[in-house]
């Protein structure tokens, strides 16, 4: 099931796909963001994965499949902690990211084994996509549960294990007997405050800046962006080369296509929660609204915010044209991304922002806040616009809505950016980092 690296189908799909989509305008901008602009998305996509594997220790794997990768570093079972399942109604993109990475391990024959939390009204035990899945703990007693199975060897004692800290570690260092890596998408920092009552807050934080890092400083991390390692180095005190950048993935289902929507469209996904600050970008389109007079948005997802958000949408009397569908499939949200005009966040912290590379593969630009993780989802004033602050994420968000080849121009960068991610890059990098420490373990 693994690509080639020069295997670059859903790139030339995707190019010849926005050369039908978005014709060269009269005016001339066709020869500046025309073809050959179209042509470079695919060339991006076959020079991926050299960059990514030039990191400390990934040398040997650059050029391997996964299957190759897996038999050189003697890699055969792995175990994954985890958090949240990605079945789970709370469930984001770090469980997106960590099942598109072990579904791709999963497919090359490693036995991938994940042990996480419990869903409510679903099995304990069950396998998904070719890797198997424990959800047997409450949502924070999984962590002193999966600690003591780390220590009574239940867990951690085969070839290579993941850990996957998003937000609470599991102290993997003191337990695990084998190699082992860690995703960590981002420092939390002040979403503690958001999310927690003041005393658990401080806790948590002081946990992820204090307790924590001393055990992880010999540890491999595994970011998405390097935004997101600076953070890891400089507030976690993470050793630079400890810490490899591998940027997530865009299914080859994300391509232009259909028809956009005849009215000016403004589209956001994403949990409901607050470090997501959908309550600005509400405000945001109530005055975008009042400029332009014809405009129509959608906040697809859900979360625990959803009453609030309801109450302020109604509150702006923005409910004819604002709406929040909840959840939608995937052939939904496939949808969502080809008519709309522009994928916006306001977003306070992202590792990355997958929702705007998949939006952006689809020939839609994104509107976003300036923060590390966008700062490499969108290249701004190429693929979006990053916004620093409220009155310039109206701006910006007015001016690629009302102007038609600005928006062309973006759309076409947006796919050139989005063509150099795939998730077999992604997996593979990752399983590199953990061949790495295989390596670094063999004697002599």
């Amino acid at each position: 099931m693994t690509r080639a690296p020069g295997n670059t189908g859903s790139a030339d799909r995707a190019a010849l796909s926005l050369a039908r989509l978005v014709p060269v305008p009269e005016d001339g901008v066709g020869e500046r963001y025309g073809p050959g602009l179209v042509q470079s998305a695919a060339v991006g996509a076959r020079s991926l994965g050299s960059p990514l594997f030039a990191q400390d220790g990934l040398g040997p794997f650059a050029g391997l499949s996964l299957g190759e990768i897996a038999e050189v570093a003697g890699l055969r079972r792995i175990d994954v902690v985890a958090w949240r399942d990605f079945d789970d109604p709370e469930a984001g993109g770090s469980e997106l990211h960590a099942h598109r990475v072990i579904t791709a391990w999963a497919e090359a024959g490693l036995d991938v084994s994940v042990t996480t939390s419990a869903v409510p009204e679903h099995r304990t035990v069950v396998r998904r996509n070719g890797y198997r899945v424990v959800r047997r703990a409450g949502r924070y007693a999984v962590f002193p549960r999966t600690l003591l199975s780390g220590a009574c060897g239940r867990i951690g004692t085969g070839d290579g294990l993941l850990e996957i800290w998003n937000g609470m570690p599991f102290f993997s260092p003191v337990w695990s007997h084998c190699p082992a890596i860690v995703f960590l998408h981002h420092v939390h920092d002040e979403m503690w405050r958001m999310v927690l009552p003041a005393g658990l807050a401080e806790i948590g934080h002081a946990i992820e800046h204090r307790i924590a890092p001393p055990f992880y400083r010999r540890s491999r991390i595994v970011t998405l962006s390097a935004s997101s390692k600076r953070e890891i180095v400089e507030r976690l005190g993470i050793p630079d080369r400890r810490v490899a950048v591998s940027p997530p993935g865009v299914e080859p289902r994300f391509t232009p296509g259909g028809e956009r929507s005849h009215q000016p469209m403004v589209l956001a996904v994403g949990r409901l929660v607050p470090v997501k600050r959908f309550h600005l970008l509400i405000d945001a389109l109530v005055r975008v609204k009042a400029r332009l007079g014809d405009l129509k948005a959608f906040i697809a997802g859900d979360g625990y915010e959803r009453p609030a958000l309801e109450a302020l949408v109604h509150q702006h009397g923005a409910q004819g044209w604002l709406s929040l569908p909840g959840y939608v499939d995937d052939d939904r949200l496939l949808d969502l991304y080809r008519e709309t005009w522009v994928v916006a966040s306001t977003s306070l912290r992202e590792g990355w922002g997958m929702t705007v590379t998949e939006a952006g593969a689809c020939g839609t630009p994104a509107v976003v806040s300036k923060i590390g993780g966008h700062e490499v989802a969108v290249l701004d004033g190429r693929s979006g616009i990053l916004a620093d602050g409220p009155d310039a994420f109206v701006s910006a968000l007015e001016a690629v809505l009302r102007d038609e080849i600005l928006r062309r121009r973006l759309a076409l960068g947006a796919v050139e950016h989005a063509s150099q991610f795939t998730w077999d890059a992604t997996a593979r990098v990752a399983l590199a980092a953990l061949g790495a420490e295989a390596h670094s373990r063999e004697p002599g």
